[in-house]
């Protein structure tokens, strides 16, 4: 009789350290959050930069260093938020396995000892290297670890690894290694945490900070030669630079990102849903393609026997008594099996002798009895008899599974005894969610095990479009240029393998952004390939650890709310940055050509500060809260720089034709620094205007008296803001100013939007 660990033994291997505790958490530390958002690149340059004006004595021009401080609380607060949401949302998701120590015990995997005895069953992902002391018909998949996607099975002496996972019958085993002693530790940590999915957005703005971290030097060095060859003052050279400098560091928009991302698992965790990687959020925006499995989507996950039609020389009685004593030989408990067990009642006719269990791949569960073998399973996968053919299709044109009794005879014949005719339960929420979904133009593609006549029936209940489009996907290619060929126009996949799911995938990221919703061992390979793989919570444990986001509440219809939130959150980060970018764009070229030319800079730190602070950092706060939102599918930096771009130009045209005018003695010095001031702020506004659209009343509110309260400190502290000069232009020469930088703006916004229209953008 096999025993397991007493508590003694337990706390001995414990203290031994011979766990299988792995730091695998995805949330992250206080220590790792607070370093990661004060120990930047940017904010040792800024520190430096403020050291470098405290040395001049014009403190005023330190008041940047306030912006930075604030971003960084900010960032820390809200993470540590965010991480105490997580790490409660997180118990509800762990995996956990049937231990026998004194008494059988239900544990998280990571709890798991050394020798400790696991009970395995189908769905289980093994938690740690063990050896099979009992086997019955296990076979496991280890594909997560190997690549191969065929079957294994496992008898009593063989091993099983951490990271791989059964896909039918059950065993008992015991640990042999754990934690990082385990095969491969770091594949399985891979396993568990599903193809590191990536972020376009995170991937461009990473990009243009280390453009800028490289340029930022030599710029620096080349502005601060012109300015103290202009000025012959060390000091005045030194703010001049320094204004170049935090003008083309995007303070902002590294933290706006990170920050966003964060919101969002939170805005996600009170939808019910688990983010376990924060790069899911912008591939969940951006979609097209909606791949899933029938059960626990479409339908409640439910069967319902409604009726047996007995073949050959079997009644009813015959089959009452057959599958009485087939469908108790274990304990099963998936929809299928307990659909069979509430219609028909456990007898002991049959006296079991062993079985091999049903697994996804053949579609079938074969019973031996001493009485006769029996199989039970999808007719098409047993039998080529004709008529259990077209019985099969009436059925399934009616929307009904169909399951095959059969007998083998002496010779191993197999005698058709009975049609069992299932009904799936259609989920009432189920038509409404699809209608969404083509409302937002994402289309559903459904990858079921079942026959594909049936599967078609149903997801036309559900309002699935294009769900008349079928195929048998034991009738596609295996050649996947072909297989990506066929598949083009096809809706709804039947008797589709796990491999399968994996290659329509795989074909469909060709042309599309595809995620994959599922819930079964079958559906992980799949999940794992997709660019945002979605798992249920009540679903096998591989399901769970391979998915980028588990619905805690298992309710399909939440994907509604999730795919909203994910494209409010990234449709507003889009906006937003446009914000940040324009000050960038315009700060790098006019630092650059006033290098160049060895002109008076127009700029000082405490007027970038301002804009940074009212024309930037306030307006980009309340575009996040915005609702109803929709991401641009051109690409984050293209549609970013469709408003950033003609705004840079826009600044920098128009400072350049101010300092032409000042050149010919039209504008005196004061009045060309105050000017160009004005513009900068006006135009930074604009960018305001665009990115806030739709306007509700109260963002427009906020946008109103942030532009008067902007305007009024200029009015209140010229002499502080270096903008005296304003008062010594009249009325007539402001308002034509104001006017050319909008014509501007508009001009160059048409001049790249007909360069795009040429190049075939938006064809």
């Amino acid at each position: 009789m096999i025993k397991g660990l007493t508590r003694q033994e337990v706390m001995e291997r414990k203290k031994a350290g011979q766990t299988n505790f792995l730091d695998d958490n995805i949330s992250k530390s206080k220590k790792q959050i607070i370093r990661e958002h004060v120990l930047t690149y940017f904010n040792f340059l800024n520190l430096f930069l403020a050291i470098i004006i405290f040395l001049t004595g014009q403190y005023k021009n330190m008041a940047f260093l306030g912006v930075i401080f604030t971003n960084t609380f900010i960032g820390i607060y809200q993470e540590f938020k965010v991480k105490k949401i997580i790490d409660k949302l997180s118990i509800v998701t762990q995996s956990h396995i049937k231990v026998l120590r004194e008494k059988q015990e239900l544990l998280n995997t990571d709890e798991l000892v050394l020798d400790d005895i696991v009970y395995l069953e189908a769905g289980n992902q093994i938690p740690a290297d063990s050896s099979v002391l009992e086997s019955h018909h296990l076979e496991v998949n280890e594909s997560l670890l190997t690549g191969e996607a065929d079957a294994v099975i496992k008898d009593r002496g063989d091993e099983v690894l951490a990271g791989s996972y059964v896909i039918s019958g059950s065993a008992i085993v015991q640990v042999i290694r754990t934690g990082k002693d385990n095969y491969s530790s770091h594949i399985v940590l891979e396993a568990k945490k599903g193809n590191r999915i990536t972020s376009e957005m995170k991937n461009t703005i990473e990009k243009i900070i280390k453009i800028l971290s490289i340029i930022i030097i030599p710029i620096g060095l080349l502005l601060f030669r012109a300015q103290y060859y202009v000025n012959d003052n060390l000091s005045v050279a030194v703010i001049k630079t320094v204004a170049g400098v935090i003008g083309m560091i995007p303070e902002g928009l590294v933290l706006l990102t990170s920050i966003s991302f964060v919101l969002g698992v939170e805005r996600l965790a009170k939808k019910k849903a688990l983010v376990q990687q924060m790069e899911a959020i912008e591939s969940l925006a951006r979609i097209d393609e909606l791949c899933l499995d029938k059960t626990g989507t479409i339908t409640t996950g439910d069967l319902k026997v409604i009726d047996v039609v007995t073949l050959g020389n079997y009644t009813k009685d015959d089959i009452d008594k057959i599958m009485g004593s087939f469908v108790y030989v274990n304990d099963d408990e998936n929809a299928t099996q307990k659909a069979l067990k509430d219609y028909f009642k456990k007898n002991s006719e049959y006296s079991f002798i062993d079985e091999i269990p049903f697994s996804s791949e053949r579609k079938s569960h074969r019973v031996n009895f001493k009485e006769g073998q029996f199989i039970l399973g999808a007719p098409e996968f047993i039998t080529d008899d004709q008529e259990i053919k077209e019985k099969t299709h009436y059925y399934a044109d009616e929307g009904y599974r169909v399951l095959l009794l059969g007998e083998y005879d002496a010779e191993n014949c197999l005698i058709c005894c009975a049609l069992i005719i299932i009904e799936d339960v259609l989920r009432e929420d189920a038509v409404e969610t699809f209608r969404f979904f083509a409302k937002e133009n994402v289309s559903i593609r459904v990858l079921s095990g079942d026959n594909p006549v049936t599967v078609s029936r149903i997801c036309i209940k559900a309002g699935i479009k294009n769900a008349h489009q079928y195929v048998n996907a034991m009738e596609l290619s295996d050649d996947l240029d072909s297989f990506s060929e066929e598949i083009e126009n096809i809706h709804v996949f039947g008797r589709v393998k796990p491999e399968q799911k994996k290659y329509i995938i795989e074909s469909l990221q060709k042309k599309h952004v595809v995620a994959m919703v599922g819930d079964g061992i079958n559906d992980v390979l799949a999940i794992k390939q997709s660019d945002c793989g979605i798992a249920m919570a009540n679903g096998a444990d591989a399901a769970k650890q391979a998915a980028a986001i588990v619905l805690v509440d298992s309710q399909f219809s939440g994907m509604k709310d999730i795919v909203r939130e994910g494209r409010t959150i990234i449709g507003n980060i889009e906006k937003v940055s446009s914000l940040y970018l324009t000050k960038t764009i315009y700060s790098a070229v006019l630092s650059l050509i006033f290098g160049l030319l060895g002109a008076l800079y127009p700029y000082t730190p405490v007027q970038l500060t301002l804009i940074s602070s009212f024309a930037i950092g306030i307006p980009s706060f309340f575009i996040t809260l915005q609702k109803n939102v929709k991401v641009s599918r051109d690409g984050f930096l293209k549609h970013v720089l469709q408003t950033a771009l003609p705004c840079a130009l826009s600044v920098v045209t128009q400072i350049l034709i101010l300092l032409v005018l000042r050149k010919h003695h039209l504008l005196e010095n004061n009045q060309y620094i105050a000017l160009s001031f004005l513009v900068t702020n006006l135009i930074s506004y604009f960018v305001v205007y665009k990115v806030s659209h739709p306007f509700t009343k109260l963002s427009l509110f906020i946008l109103v008296v942030d532009f008067v309260l902007s305007f009024s400190l200029i009015l209140l502290f010229p002499r502080y803001l270096d903008v005296s000069g304003l008062f010594t232009l009249n009325l007539f020469h402001l308002i034509i100013i104001s006017a050319i930088s909008i014509i501007i703006v508009m001009a160059y916004s048409k001049i790249l939007n007909r360069i795009e229209i040429k190049r075939g953008y938006y064809e």
